[in-house]
């Protein structure tokens, strides 16, 4: 994964959370509650961790090529 390819997905994570909290000032109710539970609490350190795992594959698949040359 290249840096601008990290960083995009770490701003369009960010835009989805703005996004939301924008939307959540006219969205009160108990299903705003359970969406944000279930979808957006873990959103950004699942992406973290998504982007560590595709840091460490990439690694690792650079390794496999270089070892099959």
């Amino acid at each position: 994964m290249s840096s601008s390819e990290r960083n995009q997905l770490l701003a369009l994570t960010k835009d989805l959370l703005r996004s939301w909290e924008s939307a959540r000032t006219v969205w009160k109710d108990e299903k705003a509650a359970s969406f944000e539970q279930t979808y957006l609490k873990e959103l950004e350190p699942s992406v973290n961790r998504a982007i560590h795992g595709m840091e460490k594959l990439n690694v690792l698949l650079k390794k496999v090529r270089k070892d099959c040359e």
